[in-house]
């Protein structure tokens, strides 16, 4: 119910604290609670509210249990907590509790938290009354304060615009349910109309109907002598009874309203937290004066509407914050790649259904990296808050950085994951890192505690790719567990890679297989277009609604616009197998006069063979030789040869009478360019052939 620290109040600090006479005058009991302790002192008229004898009692709010129905508990312990972590100051409630007879009756709480120079609540101190009679006698004084059909009918015309007002989110909410012909024109007002205070002015935010406008007060001074500025300097209510009395206080106004024909008006204050927000007119034609009900219904409403306008001024504000923290956060733009198309997309939550938008930590990006590489990043940090939102872009600054710096997929996300668990937050954060080679459509994907990623074909055929994951960042440096294993995907030209968030995958009532095999279909039915895919699966979102938000990443590999040669031939070599070794060796002799370097056969042989060998030689397992033709400004050939071993080959000078070591020198003599690459726990020995354009 609270958050309770390691230490308890020093009697310094007077607890418990002792009642006034004054509340065991009033039948009220006293209460003060430690909430370090966990400890509830309550005095002796307390005791007799709860029907308690002290010796049932051990001081702790758990033992109010056998006098507080399960229900009503579970209530109060939701208000104190929303109390206690929303900073308010106090907090008040009606509940039943059971009496020992077992009879059920209603009692009247009021607690006042008081909080340290943190902010953090250390003690309630508060008091508890049998309110049985109080609301008997409210409800005999409502029944008989309304004595006909018509004061009745406005009463619970009121009641409803409170109710409906309760659930408005922002401004044009609450001018909405004002507007509404079923609601507050029930009270017989023929026109309204409402302004906000800003900056000593007055702005008109809702009037009714059409022909009811006067010009020249869309914006008017508070000092200036119309009824809605007299309320908002006084705090008091105007009641206009007839038109002679309009006429009279405000002749300034009346000529211009004259073709409403208003017979008598109320203009209320509209107060929150003891400062005029605002100011609202409810005109008439077809009545004279207000009894003393009417003015305590229409004061009641003003009061309602105030604190309905305030809840929305302070939500939008909230919402404006966190938006542009949220913008500012993820990428402004997204840089051109060469060689793919790429489409991104963000949808905020919808919180609630379509009364607003909460943001949270979904992000993307995309890294150029050397070499014709991009790095693809999709990730979600745990919550729907400002804080989340903070997170994520720490974290998305750190992930492109260690990236950028040349650290293979497995060291980003590792070091990503250390740096979230020392940044002093409780949030971990799950993401997906995907480096492609667009040159040879090469992908290396990690993944941590994400949802997979799915590749669609050129010929729309979707699938996943399931990468062994790792835990997600933070909790795997928390846990000592830093392995993030590496899986490979090859993207041909006009496939498409499709990186997102669970929020557009996660529905209730269905699984997560489920929801990827949705998710699936719609990409392989959706346009070939990645701007017109990302488009059609946010409006699938859009439509579903949800309490999650969604973050999605299209690179589809181009296809060039000239037809050009290009392709790929692999070979797999198991230690000791001749044969598969000599058809390796036949393999990438045929490719190469086949995609017209002839010439160079011997040479690609001959270092093909010595990266084979090296890694038949120096690994326990097998090898795997892709040979590659790559198109584009320049005309490469390009040998790998993957094995299962993370050690890096040397390139070291062989003696006069050694009969190794000379494979990586005779590579690096034989090719124009060479190197090595991370791939899942092993790597990948390459070397390039710069071969002539054919014609």
């Amino acid at each position: 119910m609270a958050d309770r620290g390691a230490s308890a109040l020093s009697p310094s600090d007077g607890w418990p604290a002792h009642s006034e006479p004054i509340l065991a005058l009033n039948r009220m009991g006293s209460f003060d609670w430690d909430l370090d302790a966990g400890l509830f002192h309550m005095d002796a008229q307390a005791f007799e509210v709860f029907d308690l004898r002290p010796d049932e009692y051990d001081g702790h709010p758990e033992s109010l249990a056998v006098r507080v129905p399960r229900t009503e508990g579970y209530r109060l312990d939701g208000l104190v907590s929303s109390a206690l972590k929303d900073g308010s100051e106090n907090y008040g409630t009606y509940f039943r509790i059971r009496c020992r007879d077992g009879t059920l009756r209603w009692t009247h709480t009021q607690g006042y938290i008081r909080r340290d120079e943190t902010g953090r609540p250390r003690r309630i101190v508060g008091i508890v009354r049998d309110a049985t009679r109080e609301l008997a006698e409210l409800a005999t004084r409502r029944d008989q304060a309304v004595p006909d059909e018509a004061h009745r009918q406005q009463t619970t015309t009121v009641q409803v615009a409170t109710a409906a007002l309760a659930h408005a989110r922002t401004v044009d909410d609450v001018i909405d349910v004002l507007r509404d012909t079923h609601g507050i024109t029930r009270l017989g007002a023929t026109s309204l109309v409402m302004g906000l205070v800003e900056a000593g002015r007055i702005r008109l935010v809702a009037d009714g109907p059409d022909n009811s406008f006067v010009p020249g007060t869309r914006i008017t001074r508070v000092d200036e002598p119309y009824p809605m500025s007299e309320v908002v300097r006084d705090l008091s209510p105007r009641f206009i009874e007839s038109p002679e009395e309009f006429a009279e206080r405000y002749p300034l106004l009346w000529p211009r309203i004259t073709h409403l024909e208003v017979t008598s008006a109320a203009y209320l204050p509209l107060i929150a937290q003891a400062r005029p927000i605002g100011a609202m007119g409810l005109l008439y034609s077809d009545r004279h004066g207000f009894s003393p009900e009417d003015r305590d219904v229409l004061i009641a409403l003003g009061s309602s509407i105030a604190q309905s306008l305030q809840r929305a001024m302070l939500y939008e504000q909230e919402m404006d914050l966190a938006q542009g923290l949220q913008q500012a956060m993820l990428p402004r733009t997204i840089p051109s790649v060469p060689g793919a198309d790429v489409a991104v997309r963000y949808r905020a939550a919808s919180i609630g259904g379509a009364l607003g938008r909460d943001i949270g930590g979904d992000w993307y990006d995309l890294i150029p990296l050397p070499g014709g590489r991009v790095g693809a990043v999709i990730g979600d940090v745990q919550g729907h808050d400002t804080h989340a939102a903070a997170v994520m872009g720490q974290l998305r600054i750190v992930l492109r950085a260690y990236a950028a710096e040349g650290h293979p997929p497995a060291t980003v996300m590792a070091r990503a994951s250390v740096f979230l668990h020392e940044l002093d937050t409780d949030r971990f954060a799950t993401c997906l890192y995907a480096e492609a080679d667009l040159a040879t459509g090469v992908v290396q994907v990690v993944r941590a505690g994400h949802i997979d990623a799915l590749v669609r074909q050129a010929d729309g055929e979707c699938r996943g790719v399931h990468v062994e994951g790792g835990l997600p960042l933070g909790l795997s440096a928390e846990f000592e567990s830093l392995d993030y294993p590496v899986g490979t995907v090859e993207l041909d030209p006009g496939s498409t890679l499709v990186l997102c968030t669970d929020g557009l995958v996660e529905q209730p009532g269905t699984d997560l297989d489920e929801g990827m095999s949705d998710l699936t279909t719609l990409v392989r039915t959706g346009p070939v277009d990645v701007r017109a895919l990302a488009d059609r699966l946010i409006d699938v979102a859009e439509e579903r609604g949800g309490d999650d938000d969604v973050a999605l990443l299209l690179l589809r590999r181009r296809v060039p616009d000239t037809p050009q040669s290009g392709g790929r031939v692999q070979q797999h070599v198991a230690p000791g197998d001749a044969e598969a070794l000599a058809e390796a060796r036949h393999l990438v002799r045929a490719a190469v006069r086949a995609w017209g370097a002839a010439d160079l056969s011997d040479e690609i042989e001959l270092a093909a063979d010595e990266l084979i060998t090296n890694a038949l030689m120096h690994t326990e397992g097998a090898a795997v030789v892709t040979l590659r033709l790559l198109t584009g400004p320049d005309r490469r050939l390009r040998v790998e040869v993957e094995d299962s071993s993370s050690a890096l080959p040397r390139r070291r000078d062989a003696g006069e009478g050694a009969v190794s070591g000379r494979g990586l020198l005779l590579v690096e003599l034989l090719s124009d360019s060479w190197g090595v690459e991370a791939r899942g726990g092993g790597k990948c020995v390459w070397s390039e052939f710069l071969t002539p354009t054919r014609t």
